[in-house]
């Protein structure tokens, strides 16, 4: 899968926040942490940086639990409590690719939103900067930090606090759909959107607040496939390969 120096895009941007869902560390459908799906992404992450570009992370948990499960069973476990169980997954996928990143010889940083310094850095925006300008990988989990607001948001947050170029998001499919192409095989995929258009016709790419804040920012959003091969790359180059 390697492909040589002069034979690779070169990036389009300078840097990027890449938002990755839970399902990134492992098998569709399955729950956990699967070893060899992260060390994948890892290495997707290693070509990626080594073009030049810096690389910010911010990590989903679906694999692993979703606040909103908790919330027919609000009685017992409130729903405040449910998200943050949520974005304490979170670290857990972050803890899992710094180390897969690292085996690879790629600088690494994780910081969360909440703090536990014992795992990894607070976030502060001028440190995650300057880490970035290191040419450091950086992750950031624990979406916000505060209930009620999802991981699509946080990267949006992040993206305009990091000033970076563009806000890539990685999903299993190939960009965004009219309807969900995995239950309609005939939904017609968009080359193009505008928020506007995002936000008329409740397109299920991001969730509304993060596209708000990306249209506001004037932040391009590039949502891709990435379990197809060097799209990561490619989506770094701001190559076609999703909308």
């Amino acid at each position: 899968m390697d492909e040589s120096a002069g034979d690779a895009p070169k990036p389009k941007y300078r840097r990027v926040v890449l938002k990755l869902s839970g399902e990134a560390f492992g098998h569709p459908g399955k729950s956990g942490i699967n070893i060899d799906e992260t060390l994948d992404l890892a290495r997707q992450l290693q070509r990626a940086v080594g073009r030049g570009v810096q690389l910010a992370l911010v990590v989903g948990a679906g694999n692993i639990l979703r606040g909103a499960q908790f919330s027919a069973g609000g009685e017992v476990i409130k729903q405040g409590t449910a998200h943050y169980m949520g974005m304490l997954a979170t670290v857990l996928n972050g803890l899992a690719l710094q180390d897969a990143l690292e085996s690879l010889n790629c600088e690494t940083r994780l910081l969360t939103a909440i703090r536990m310094e014992t795992v990894a850095e607070p976030y502060i925006r001028r440190r995650a900067s300057r880490h970035l300008e290191k040419g450091r990988i950086v992750i950031l989990a624990g979406g916000t930090g505060n209930p009620f607001v999802t991981t699509d948001t946080a990267a949006a947050l992040r993206a305009r606090e990091l000033e970076a170029d563009a806000l890539l998001k990685a999903t299993r499919v190939d960009g965004v759909f009219s309807e969900d192409p995995e239950i309609n095989p005939h939904a017609v995929r968009y080359d193009k959107l505008t928020y506007a258009q995002v936000m008329r016709d409740n397109l299920q790419v991001m969730d509304m607040a993060a596209i708000s804040l990306c249209r506001e920012g004037k932040m391009p959003i590039l949502v891709f496939n990435f379990k197809k091969r060097d799209y990561i790359e490619r989506a770094v180059a701001g190559q076609p390969v999703g909308t």
